[in-house]
């Protein structure tokens, strides 16, 4: 009868260039695993250094202190008896720097793994670091062969054939992929073509966490040999599965969490809304974002509008009503509805609420300038006036209280140039950076099912920047189905206006948001970053040119 063989997954939350905490928390899953009895423990790619460390990887220094604190790291693992940690890390010697991963027991590397399809799209850029490696990995355990690989290389079938050849039953998949939306299910897909039409069984580790304008959705999971899911780990906390392996057969056993994260359910939820699943991904990156940087408060100036109340429903969140500090900047311009809305959900989430009036700093600003306007008519100049007044206050809020300004503009918004540079694009960090307005509406809607703390009337009433009189976004935009559609046809799947149009959408309005887009880039270049959540987000995973004479 074969012997069984136990292995345990972990996805944990790295921080790049973390060295001393990124180890720390690797000797916490380790002695975890050990003391479970388990004989593999399978890490996330790059677990040392964080991923993604971009030009970190063109410092020496960087590379050596990583280097010694790998060895450092390995001395620590082989107190660990009979564990086998297979382990992301960076190698780099006289032939490149490699994204890599080394199997540690007992003290002894039993061998390194160099990855082999280094992706160089959307938000990747290793070929710009790594060099590829050529080689299968195989390892045995009690008569169990197991491969390795790493994230991109499974979605291709040449790796894990290799790895199949070399006498692998089970491949071990170190992964930092990260999150967008409907992706598990396409994660699924190519591992059961790649692997498991291969004949091996897969275990997929991914990592967990935001880093930057990324956030890594954990979700890790089993499949065996026939593509059937043994075990999947719930997405956007930290958490440890384990399964056995006999005779080719792989029993789950109960996940366990990890870390210091409790707030979500270990278990996945079944038919879970997409909404749920994006507020989750948008209250990790903010947590994360802020708490990786050293942020322990934020701002945010609340308007009344669905946006604000949405990014002050996720800051609540992510780091707790105490933490936070919401205000109103009446002019007047501004409805009493809005002010009566914004008190009512900052009272309902027991947050922080103040009250600034701008409407004196405007007319000041107004009499300075008035000799050099002489009699030219009132125009954008004036509304943007008013946003650069409420980011000015936000902050000096920011300075005086060390709190990170939450930027509240959604993704339509920063497509079309509806906002203002230096207004209310000020900030550090814009949850909804990603986010459609659509959207923004569906996740609100969605967390008032859970608890209703955003007032009905800010997700019913027609949304407006209120800078002049009976103002509404329309005056200026599409409806926003409409606006979204194009934009999605625009940026995600790269149509021209004449494919727009063809499918049914007025010329007009297609013409006017891509010329919009195509204009305000310099708007975004300026921008804060933000978690990304579609399959084209602005920020790394957008590159055009702000000088730019091609019309699409």
């Amino acid at each position: 009868m074969e012997p069984t063989v136990s292995v345990a997954f972990a996805q944990i939350n790295q921080k790049v260039g973390d060295l001393a905490g990124n180890a720390a928390r690797i000797v916490q899953a380790a002695a975890l695993a050990h003391e479970q009895g388990h004989d593999v423990l399978l890490l996330p790619e790059l677990a040392l250094s964080g991923y993604a460390p971009e030009d970190l990887l063109l410092r020496c220094q960087f590379l050596a202190d990583q280097q010694a604190a790998l060895q450092s790291l390995q001395e620590a693992l082989s107190g660990f008896q009979d564990l086998h940690v297979v382990l992301g890390h960076v190698v780099s010697n006289d032939k490149g720097t490699f994204n890599a991963a080394s199997v540690f027991l007992n003290g002894d590397n039993l061998g390194t793994y160099l990855k082999q399809e280094l992706p160089n799209y959307s938000v990747f850029d290793e070929k710009r670091y790594f060099s590829a490696g050529r080689k299968p990995l195989v390892f045995t355990v009690r008569e169990q062969v197991f491969g390795v690989t790493i994230c991109e290389d499974v979605w291709f079938a040449s790796a894990a054939a290799a790895a199949r050849q070399a006498g692998a039953e089970t491949l071990l998949v170190l992964n930092a992929s990260p999150y967008m939306m409907r992706k598990h299910e396409t994660r699924l897909a190519v591992v059961r073509r790649n692997v498991c039409d291969a004949g091996m069984s897969a275990i997929y580790c991914n990592l967990v966490g935001g880093q930057d304008e990324l956030v890594f959705d954990g979700h890790s999971f089993v499949v065996d040999r026939h593509g059937e899911v043994v075990i999947e780990l719930n997405s956007f906390c930290e958490a440890m599965g384990s399964v056995q392996i006999a005779s080719g057969a792989l029993a789950a056993l109960a996940p366990v969490s990890f870390g210091t994260d409790h707030a979500v359910s270990l278990q996945p939820q079944e038919n879970e809304a997409a909404e749920a699943e994006v507020w989750r991904a948008l209250v990790m990156g903010t947590r994360d974002y802020l708490g990786k940087n050293f942020f322990k408060k934020a701002v945010i100036g609340l308007s009344g509008g669905i946006d604000s109340a949405v990014v002050l429903a996720i800051a609540v969140d992510a780091i707790g009503a105490d933490n936070l500090h919401a205000v109103m900047m009446p002019s007047r311009f501004t409805a009493d509805i809005s002010v009566n809305d914004a008190q009512d959900m900052a009272q309902r989430l027991a947050v922080r609420y103040d009250e600034i009036a701008i409407s004196p700093m405007f007319n000041s600003y107004l009499d300075a300038l008035s000799p050099v306007f002489g009699d030219l008519p009132q125009d954008t100049t004036e509304e943007n006036l008013q946003a650069r007044i409420r980011g000015a206050l936000l902050m000096a809020l920011s300075n005086k209280f060390n709190a990170i300004v939450l930027t509240t503009g959604n993704k339509s918004e920063l497509a079309t140039g509806y906002c203002t540079l230096y207004g209310d694009m000020v900030g550090g960090y814009a949850p909804l950076k990603d986010i459609p307005k659509t959207l923004v509406y569906r996740l609100a809607s969605w967390r008032n099912t859970q608890s209703a703390i955003i007032p009905e009337r800010i997700i019913t009433r027609p949304p407006s920047a209120e800078l002049r009189e009976d103002q509404t976004d329309q005056d200026s935009l599409p409806e926003y189905d409409v606006l979204d559609t194009i934009l999605e046809h625009l940026m995600e799947h790269n149509d021209s206006v004449e494919a727009i149009v063809s499918t049914g959408l007025a010329r007009e309005d297609v013409e006017k948001v891509a010329r919009l887009l195509r204009i305000n880039e310099y708007k975004r270049r300026q921008g804060s970053p933000g978690p990304k959540i579609t399959t084209r987000a602005f920020g790394r995973d957008w590159r055009f040119p702000i000088t730019n004479g091609y019309r699409f």
